[in-house]
């Protein structure tokens, strides 16, 4: 099996060798092709992932290349892990909305938006090169946020692909602890959108153990995604750490205007990464890979992939998926994140039991922003922009959207082909 990581040379991707070296599932794979452009990051996180697999005794071979089609022919799966911009444009997306006083974020809001509009045009043209050299029977696993739209845009135009987000195996991995029980015993009710997410149920062995978690755990849970346990007691339920860009709004913001962006945090850390891979008698994964994010995505990412290319039977796992009726208030092409059987034939989302009017209402207002986000970023104009963020529950005020939308088309012009003329701003 030949497996591609597109943003290959990301700091992210020894998570993925180090998941592969762990031989946790039983994957089959023979090479791993790292596909990127910057040709510096390639060598050096190409060089500590061969290290990573000779070390752990692992036959597959980790090759490079900077050319996609390269890289991505016969691949049984893609992974698709790229940020456009890089952390610059990261660092952009998590300060402009701070001047209206909203949440400044890469995945929500008007953050959410600015990536979502350099990233859909740049992966649909990935991905159908992809397919053209892989032919249609390859998976396309997207990692790349925001993974709700990104997904939403890779099946609107056919392609063979399922989102993939850490949030739920960490909260899994977590309350496995609290619980004193082997992780894989664990099965989550987990329910919402991408980044919009609610535990609305914990099973071991068939038996719903949440209730006992909120009468014990409260504050434990609480802590553990941001948010008050009180909250998350009356809830009911454990939201997801995004959503305290929603229930704590304000006091968000109020820390936001004085402490630095995550964008810096990471790019620090990014650095110090890139001189520990670069030493040759680094053979194992750093301890600071775990401040960069992204905790348990080797594990979900092998086991998708696993499932995915025929690896057994039908496995459950949680994933961005075309919703096909799952939440009943949503369109079907919308795209949901829950538990989905998957196998060889694609990831069909298991019944979901009714979703509280309290979470409903607020996953079905975030999925009209995010058809309107696609359309903005398939279509571009200004003011697809400025209607995008008017659905946004995180902005809302036509005020604000159009001070946002003028701001995020200046600031991503370079990325978006119709905003660099003066027909951009007022383009439909």
């Amino acid at each position: 099996m030949k497996l591609t990581v597109v943003g290959g040379g990301s700091t992210y991707t020894p998570e993925l060798i180090d998941g592969i070296a762990g031989r946790r599932v039983g994957l089959a794979v023979d090479e791993v092709v790292l596909v990127d452009p910057d040709v510096g990051r390639l060598e050096v996180v190409g060089a500590f992932s061969r290290r990573l697999l000779a070390h752990a005794g692992h036959p597959a071979r980790v090759t490079t290349t900077t050319d996609l089609e390269r890289g991505a022919d016969g691949a049984s799966a893609v992974l698709l892990q790229l940020r456009v911009g890089g952390q610059a444009a990261r660092a952009s997306d998590e300060t402009f909305p701070l001047v209206c006083d909203c949440v400044g974020q890469e995945t929500t809001g008007a953050g959410g938006l600015a990536k979502a509009l350099r990233t859909v045009p740049v992966v649909l043209d990935i991905a159908d090169r992809v397919r053209r050299v892989a032919g249609d029977d390859a998976w396309i696993v997207d990692f790349t946020n925001p993974v709700g739209i990104v997904t939403r845009a890779l099946l609107r135009a056919g392609h063979r692909a399922v989102g993939l987000c850490n949030v739920a195996i960490t909260f899994q991995r977590w309350t496995a602890g609290l619980l004193g029980v082997p992780p894989d015993s664990v099965r989550l009710g987990h329910v919402g959108l991408n980044h919009l997410s609610w535990e609305t149920g914990v099973f071991v062995d068939g038996v719903d153990r949440l209730p006992e978690l909120l009468a014990d755990h409260a504050d434990a849970l609480g802590g553990h995604v941001g948010l008050p346990g009180s909250l998350v007691r009356r809830l009911g339920a454990v939201p997801s750490y995004y959503l305290k860009y929603f229930y704590e709004h304000d006091e968000v913001v109020r820390r936001q205007h004085v402490e630095p962006p995550r964008a810096e945090v990471v790019a620090g850390v990014e650095e110090e990464l890139l001189g520990v891979y670069a030493d040759p008698t680094v053979v194992t994964k750093p301890e600071q890979l775990s401040r960069r994010g992204g905790a348990y995505y080797s594990e979900a990412a092998v086991q998708l992939v696993h499932a995915l290319t025929g690896g057994g039977g039908a496995e459950q796992h949680v994933v961005n998926v075309r919703n096909g009726g799952a939440l009943p208030f949503l369109p079907d092409d919308a795209v949901v994140e829950v538990p989905a059987a998957v196998d060889g034939g694609g990831a069909a989302p298991l019944p979901v039991p009714p979703v509280p009017p309290a979470f409903a209402g607020l996953i079905a207002h975030v999925t009209a922003y995010e058809q309107l986000a696609l359309d903005a970023a398939l279509h571009g104009g200004r003011d697809r922009v400025a209607d995008a963020l008017l659905a946004h529950p995180l902005v809302g005020q036509h005020a604000v959207a159009d001070r946002l939308a003028d701001e995020l088309v200046a600031r991503n012009a370079d990325f978006l082909p119709w905003a660099r003329g003066a027909s951009g701003k007022g383009a439909r």
